[in-house]
């Protein structure tokens, strides 16, 4: 791979489908924003964040739509000729059209992306703590069952880990009581959130073939991780899904 070219995570979610995550790295902007940030709402320079759009929807080999995330349960349908800058506000997007790539962004939360290739049906979602327990997951599997899909197959991205995502006692408590797979503790033994597994949980009791790229935004320096920057500026990566 060649410098300039923005350095992605590889899933395979079947024939005709292209699916991946971005790293940090391959991208134009400077400083926390180092290289490829693709958040437009985070304080980097708005030029700078378009190039670095346009370069991961060069690697897409198509054109790949964002949204306004809202840490909420709305679902998005993405159609033939949308713009490659936003969809409206909305934490899932949807596509069954061809060469049509959606796009949620994250720097902690859990990135899913979803696709039954045969139904021609692809979906990313931002499985962010308050989502995922609203059900931002399931709306999300509903709009492709109403789309037509039968045989979906899922890949759970980079994330906060239940090793490092240290949270108060009764915010795990409340979580956990509704996904019990998020309950976890740090290395430390304090009290903490496995988002990654409750997303597979879900996805699982829906009879998704789950792929989980098991990797901690937090300790893993090749990502953008916000509880990591601790208040400093820092960037946005990317799960990109997509029909060819």
């Amino acid at each position: 791979m060649r410098a300039h070219e923005p350095q992605v995570i590889e899933v395979d979610l079947g024939p005709g489908v292209r699916a991946f995550f971005t790293a940090a790295a391959g991208g134009v902007s400077e400083g926390g924003y180092a290289s490829l940030n693709l958040g437009l709402s985070v304080g980097d320079a708005t030029d700078r964040v378009l190039e670095n759009r346009a370069r991961v929807a060069a690697r897409a080999g198509m054109r790949v739509s964002y949204a306004t995330q809202v840490h909420g349960t709305d679902v998005a349908l993405v159609g033939e000729g949308s713009a490659g800058l936003d969809c409206g506000e909305a934490d899932a997007l949807v596509t069954t059209a061809a060469r049509q790539a959606v796009a949620v962004l994250v720097a902690d939360c859990v990135p899913v992306l979803l696709a039954d290739p045969t139904a021609g049906v692809a979906a990313a979602v931002h499985a962010g703590r308050r989502g995922l327990t609203a059900g931002v997951l399931e709306r999300a599997l509903d709009a492709m069952d109403a789309a037509g899909a039968r045989e979906l197959r899922g890949a759970v991205g980079p994330a906060a880990c239940g090793r490092c995502y240290e949270v108060p006692e009764q915010l795990r408590a409340d979580v956990a009581a509704v996904h019990p797979a998020a309950w976890s503790e740090t290395s430390a033994g304090t009290p903490a959130l496995d988002l990654p597994a409750a997303a597979r949980a879900v996805l699982e009791r829906a009879g998704v073939s789950v792929h989980h790229v098991d990797r901690c935004t937090i300790e893993d320096a090749a990502l953008f991780s916000y509880r990591r920057a601790a208040g400093t500026p820092t960037g946005r990566t990317a799960g990109v899904v997509g029909l060819r």
